[in-house]
């Protein structure tokens, strides 16, 4: 597959990076102490994988590849969440494409130094190795839910076509409007987003610049967006057991990337 192209267009809104979140600025998790993740790390085509299937039959030439946020797979959080996406019947994927240097979600706020080493050049390759691989297995439609760093990626292979369907909650490291111009005018790939009220990084002003992008039928392969009040970035990978809008926020956003996902799947 060729690397990810370059783009650049003018727009009528001025364009803006949406940073990288430090770790403090994420939802905290109370994860269960019984909470146990049930899939198990496999190396597919080079890359460290966390594989979880379904319990029930499954259709193996479906998968969802699920793009962790900056803490990878050391984080707890996104291994079970990659559960619930195969409690859900899909056959769930989530790669290492950060090169087993994830960021410690109790370390400092470094997350600037550390995306020095962690940019396009490093990251996508283990990405598309791991795809690469799945579509030499039989899988023929790749649906990605991407969250935070993952947004970006989940664009990225929705620009170029590589996968059937793509989600995301809360993304980081996208410029707004741009990427969403190139997905406009190349991309026939349906794009689902979750953002929260109170993100620092894809801000609500920035999902109504995405919405004048491909809202209101402007995007013929399918839109939708779903705001979530009272909630910060990484709400849908984290949330405070003991906070009732933070649960029901992170279930919210599993449930409509879950639904858009089985809406889109041919």
């Amino acid at each position: 597959m060729q690397l990810f192209a370059f783009f650049s267009l003018f727009a009528v809104v001025r364009a803006v990076v949406i940073p990288a979140v430090q770790p403090s600025g994420h939802s905290k998790s109370t994860i269960n102490a019984d909470a146990v993740p049930q899939g198990k790390n496999h190396t597919i085509n080079g890359v460290l994988t966390y594989v979880s299937l379904p319990k029930q039959k499954f259709d193996p030439t479906t998968a969802v590849l699920l793009l962790t946020d900056v803490f990878g797979l050391p984080s707890p959080d996104n291994l079970l969440l990659a559960d619930e996406w195969a409690a859900a019947g899909f056959a769930t994927y989530a790669p290492d494409y950060l090169n087993g240097d994830a960021l410690p979600s109790d370390g400092l706020d470094n997350v600037t130094e550390w995306e020095v080493n962690h940019g396009e050049a490093q990251t996508t390759p283990p990405l598309l190795a791991v795809i690469s691989a799945l579509k030499l297995r039989g899988v023929k439609q790749i649906a990605t839910t991407g969250y935070c760093f993952g947004g970006l990626y989940t664009t990225r292979l929705v620009q170029n076509n590589t996968i059937a369907v793509g989600t995301m909650a809360h993304p980081s490291s996208l410029n707004v409007p741009t990427d969403f111009e190139l997905v406009k005018a190349q991309s026939h790939v349906p794009i689902e987003i979750n953002n929260a009220e109170l993100d620092t990084g894809f801000t609500p002003s920035l999902a109504v610049v995405t919405d004048g992008v491909l809202g209101d039928g402007q995007y013929a392969p399918g839109y939708f967006r779903r705001q979530f009040d009272g909630v910060g970035h990484g709400f849908a990978v984290r949330a405070n057991a003991s906070d009732p809008v933070q649960v029901a926020a992170k279930q919210g956003a599993f449930d409509t990337s879950l639904a858009f996902i089985k809406k889109h799947l041919k």
